[in-house]
């Protein structure tokens, strides 16, 4: 038979070292600051004074997925018994399903104590009892704050026994102190108070509670920074006055009326939408609400999270994205620019050169004169493909003495197709004589290609009458030039933003807005000066000033023997008309050429053409002119200041002469050259051979 009678002591049994044991786990219990750290020694002390061989205190916990859970908050077993292990876990499914254990349950909720023998018990329990040796049992559940909060329990692993009232008394009495214990600690609510104080305090995102009204009752620090409402002042406020912004309040009374109308969709959900602070900023949130029913009241908790940082980073992830594709298009572009104006530089460089030499022997004036107009334009071109390849070129601002007024003129060319195209005027003013600068010529003319582009794209909404005005000055120790258009001009409010990178007024796909920045750049390199001014009566013009450079040698070509001591020249170039064009060049000049149109050794070609300088084109199938240059290196030392490159490709062509030492860098003629282009070569090679004598 189960016993569950309610223990009543018997005095005349004297059993102190039970009373006693009870006595000090109630005194401990009673004075510990934290139960739990005591509860172990209670239970093995609990245990050792029952003569159990296990005792254990049990938890009844609500774990997810398995309902209400028998858990082991603590116990202890006598290691001098073999096979008596941990106890066991019951959750609520096993409860249910066993008749006795819900009897049990019911009579621990009644208080009553749950003592007997194994043997006696039938059903889950005796099954895990055996499995466990255990003989006979006794427990007793244990109340917290009115409510059953667990069981303490000792079992008896070698023989049957009878609990006597003492022992049962024992047990009671600890169960109590536990349960006191448990009352006198923080409950797990009041901590969970604080854990949910603390979260509000500490969240990074604004939670705002309102009722069923639209009152806001809780207002978080974090709310506090995001609208910049003090708590104090907000608490009690109806939320559709407050945060939610002008235009959606029509239609509402109040907050509750709009949470239940426009708000009911949002509850439940993570969406984006806007807020308005307290200085009436509307800005981006991300909202999510739930809805709360607190006893009889409905209430709405929102989490909002604002998003103007988020937004930013987002813009900003924008624009240096489109940074990029800018930059990847001018890359893909220049590219393109660079492999076209190479092809082009071949046949140009024959044109021009065949074109000079029908001039040079023409019979009758009449075949002159066309010869003449056949090598302007060709030289035109050629000027052109050049303007186009500085503009692409990554090598570094090379500071020569240069004409400021072939500089404009260079960029005119360039650009003198869109301007007739859209039926522009342009007027120049340039000063006459040279204006000697010195600078890059070819990133010079980009600077002023730029402006002239920029002046065509502001005419395009100009009816008529489109006129751009080109100028070239001189003011004391400086000279420069400018450019001046008649269209709209520009806004006051943006003047202070033309000149930063990737800032454009320009439609999508016309302009890229880097191109006043790398000209001021280029300017500001070149120790100049870039501004814009308002021109009269209205439109735009731009001025770039230069430090001027001292007038000699601009201009003018000395007319001198270049050629002294030059007269036996090695040409080796794949391209025969090219080769052959350069070859009838230097004729002129009293030069007579060996012409190879596929390389062989250096000791041939020296045996062959026994040069005194030696022109090689870059870029040829098998052995190109930089090897080229250093296998004749390693025959006569004496060609690092008679051998000059021929290239189209002056990207790639400073890209492998850079790799070189200083001083054994070649001479550069680039592709389509003239004859003044041809004789300013030789006369380098003439002076770097007579500066070694």
């Amino acid at each position: 038979m189960i016993d569950t009678t309610p223990p009543s002591i018997d005095p005349g049994i004297d059993q102190p070292g039970i009373s006693v044991a009870a006595a000090r786990a109630a005194r401990r219990l009673r004075y510990a600051h934290d139960w739990t750290a005591e509860i172990d020694g209670i239970v093995e002390m609990l245990g050792r004074a029952l003569g159990a061989h296990r005792s254990i205190l049990f938890r009844l916990r609500e774990e997810p997925g398995q309902g209400l859970t028998q858990s082991i908050a603590s116990y202890w077993v006598d290691e001098s018994v073999a096979g008596v292990g941990p106890p066991t876990v019951i959750v609520q499914a096993v409860v249910q399903s066993d008749p006795l254990l819900e009897q049990i349950a019911e009579e621990g909720r009644q208080g009553k104590m749950f003592a007997g023998l194994t043997r006696d018990i039938d059903g889950f329990l005796r099954s895990d009892f055996e499995k466990q040796k255990i003989k006979s049992f006794a427990s007793v559940a244990v109340f917290a704050h009115g409510h059953s909060w667990g069981s303490l329990a000792v079992n008896d692993c070698v023989e049957e026994r009878r609990w006597t009232d003492e022992e049962k008394a024992a047990l009671e009495i600890v169960a109590l102190a536990i349960g006191d214990a448990i009352e006198r600690s923080q409950s797990e609510q009041h901590a969970g108070e604080i854990i949910r104080s603390a979260m509000l305090q500490a969240s990074l995102d604004a939670i705002i509670v309102i009722d069923e009204t639209g009152k806001i009752i809780e207002f978080n620090p974090a709310a506090e920074t995001i609208f910049g409402y003090p708590r104090s002042f907000i608490i009690g406020k109806d939320v559709l006055d407050t945060i939610i912004p002008h235009f959606y309040r029509n239609g509402y009374a109040s907050g509750g009326e709009y949470m239940l109308g426009r708000g009911a969709p949002m509850v439940g959900r993570r969406l984006e939408t806007v807020s308005q602070n307290a200085a009436g900023e509307v800005f981006p949130i991300e909202l999510t609400a739930f809805e709360i029913k607190a006893a009889d009241r409905r209430l709405f908790l929102a989490s909002i999270r604002d998003l103007r940082e988020k937004r930013r980073a987002e813009d900003e992830i924008n624009r240096q994205r489109e940074k990029l594709h800018q930059n990847e298009k001018m890359a893909a572009m220049g590219s393109l620019l660079a492999g076209v104006s190479h092809e082009l530089n071949n046949p140009l460089a024959v044109v021009v050169a065949q074109s000079t030499l029908l001039h040079e022997f023409a019979a009758d004036p009449q075949t002159k004169v066309r010869a003449e107009k056949v090598r302007a334009a060709a030289e035109r071109c050629g000027r052109i493909v050049k303007s186009f390849l500085g503009m692409v070129r990554l090598h570094p601002t090379e500071q020569v003495t240069t004409d400021l007024n072939q500089v404009v003129r260079s960029a005119l060319e360039v650009t003198a197709y869109g301007a007739r195209s859209a039926g522009i005027g342009i007027d120049t003013d340039l000063v006459e004589g040279g204006l000697p600068v010195l600078a890059d010529p070819d990133h010079l003319t980009q600077v002023a290609a730029n402006f002239l582009v920029n002046s065509q794209h502001a005419l395009a909404a100009v009816p008529k009458d489109r006129r751009i005005r080109v100028r070239t000055v001189r003011n004391g120790d400086s000279v420069g030039f400018s450019v001046e258009d008649n269209g709209p001009g520009i806004a006051p409010e943006i003047r202070h933003r033309i000149f930063e990178s990737y800032f454009t007024t320009k439609p999508v796909g016309v302009g890229t807005g880097i191109g006043l920045s790398i000209s001021r750049q280029i300017i500001e390199r070149h120790r100049g000066r870039i501004w814009f001014e308002e021109a009269a009566p209205q439109g735009a013009r731009f001025v770039v000033e230069l430090p001027a450079a001292k007038k000699a040698g601009i201009g003018t070509e000395e007319e001198r023997d270049t050629s002294a001591g030059l007269r036996r020249a090695l040409i080796v170039d794949d391209e025969p008309d090219v080769a052959a064009s350069l070859a009838d060049i230097l004729e002129l000049m009293g030069i007579k050429s060996t012409v190879m149109t596929q390389w062989t050794s250096a000791a041939e070609a020296l045996e062959q053409a026994r040069p005194d300088i030696v022109f090689s084109d870059l870029r040829m199938p098998g052995t190109g002119g930089v090897a080229l240059y250093r296998e004749l290196l390693d025959r006569r030392a004496d060609f690092a200041r008679r051998f000059v490159l021929v290239t189209g490709d002056m990207i790639g062509a400073r890209a492998e002469v850079d790799a070189l030492a200083a001083h054994l860098r070649p001479l550069i003629l680039e592709k389509p050259f003239s004859t003044l282009d041809v004789r300013g070569v030789l006369a380098a090679v003439a002076d770097q051979i007579a500066l070694t004598r």
